[in-house]
Order: structure tokens, then C-alpha cells, then sequence
């Protein structure tokens, strides 16, 4: 009985001893990648249809807004001085949406961190963790979210690049271009982040 208890504990020690090795790796990986991007956070006013609805339609008007502010192979330092230089331009970009909607609610715009959940977008996917966004409220802000990348622009409607043109641009390496595509098998690294980091959550409390 003894000995099986021990056997027992070796192999939670050691698991767990694998979990913490991964989740610091992977957390490295994804501090490294947070430093070179910055996402998109757009808050809708609430979750019923129309505001919805509503929230999409800021999205579009507020990225239109911000294909003019940098150039596609413009450094992500560029990029941060000129959204940080545009903030009210892009509020104003979200509210005259909002007004020809008819509605009247406030659109606020900020640079902020964010904790973000893993999310996949087609052929690429970022993993959970903390990062710069540019945050778009939209009236109280308490409907559900929508989540993309401003910088390198990989959700800028016609200006959208893809993640080997970003890397072939410096605005990703070629260890994090793989990182976020299907070459490194990144779902299943990215959700054991997400669920190790919800796990440090409950041993912190």
C-alpha cells in the first residue's frame, strides 16, 4: 500500500512538475508574442440583437478609421504612437456609426491590457494571455466581445495581411509565425496555457 501511494505521488509530482516546466514555457512564448502585437477589443453595448448587430458595424467603421493611420509594414512602436495619437479620431469614426444607426450611445477608445482567452481566426491563433488592445466601448460595454489583431494588420478588411507576409515584413519572427499556425500543433499548447493559467487563478486565491 505504501509503496503504491508512492508510486502515486511520484507521478502527480512529476506531472505536475511537467505542467509548471510547460506552462512557463509556453508563458514565455506568449509574453513574446504579446510584445509584438497589438489586438483588438470591441465591447458591444449589450447583448441583444440590434446592438449586436450594432457592434460589427462599429468594428468596421472604427478599422476603416485605422487602415489610414500607419502603412502595413509600419513597426509595431509606429503602430502604438499612431493609434495612441488617434484615440478621440477613431471614437469620433465609431460614433458617427453609432448616430447613423440612429442611437445615441457613447463610443470610448483606449489602449489598454487585456487579459485575452486562446482564439483562433481561420489560419492562425493567438494564445490566452495579456496584452495591449485597442479597446472600443460601445454605451454601458456589458454585451459580448469581439476579438481580432490591429497590428501587424491582420483584420484590417482590405489591408489584412496574413502571418507569413507579416513575418516576411519583421513584424513577426519566424519562431512565433509558427507559434500561432497549425505547423507547431498550437491548439493544444495554447489551451494547456489557458488552463494552467486558470488554475494559478484558484491557487492565488
Amino acid at each position: 500500500m505504501d509503496q503504491k501511494l508512492k508510486r502515486w505521488e511520484i507521478s502527480l509530482l512529476a506531472g505536475l512538475l511537467i505542467a509548471v516546466l510547460a506552462g512557463a514555457w509556453l508563458g514565455e512564448e506568449q509574453t513574446e508574442l504579446a510584445d509584438s502585437v497589438i489586438r483588438l477589443h470591441v465591447i458591444a453595448n449589450s447583448d441583444s440583437e440590434e446592438d449586436q448587430a450594432l457592434k460589427l458595424a462599429v468594428r468596421d467603421r472604427v478599422l476603416e478609421e485605422a487602415e489610414t493611420l500607419y502603412p502595413p509594414d509600419a513597426t509595431r512602436e509606429q503602430a502604438m504612437a499612431a493609434l495612441e495619437g488617434s484615440l478621440e479620431e477613431l471614437a469620433d469614426a465609431g460614433r458617427a456609426e453609432v448616430e447613423r444607426w440612429g442611437h445615441s450611445e457613447p463610443v470610448s477608445v483606449q489602449l489598454a491590457e487585456s487579459w485575452f482567452p486562446t482564439k483562433e481566426y481561420g489560419d492562425f491563433a493567438l494564445p490566452a494571455g495579456t496584452y495591449t488592445a485597442l479597446r472600443v466601448t460601445i454605451g454601458e460595454g456589458e454585451g459580448r466581445n469581439w476579438w481580432c489583431v490591429a497590428f501587424p494588420p491582420l483584420c484590417l478588411g482590405a489591408a489584412s495581411e496574413t502571418v507569413e507576409q507579416a513575418a516576411q515584413a519583421g513584424q513577426f519572427t519566424g519562431d512565433q509565425a509558427a507559434l500561432i499556425t497549425r505547423e507547431e500543433g498550437y491548439v493544444l499548447k495554447f489551451k494547456c496555457l489557458e488552463l494552467l493559467g486558470q488554475l494559478q487563478g484558484l491557487l492565488d486565491r
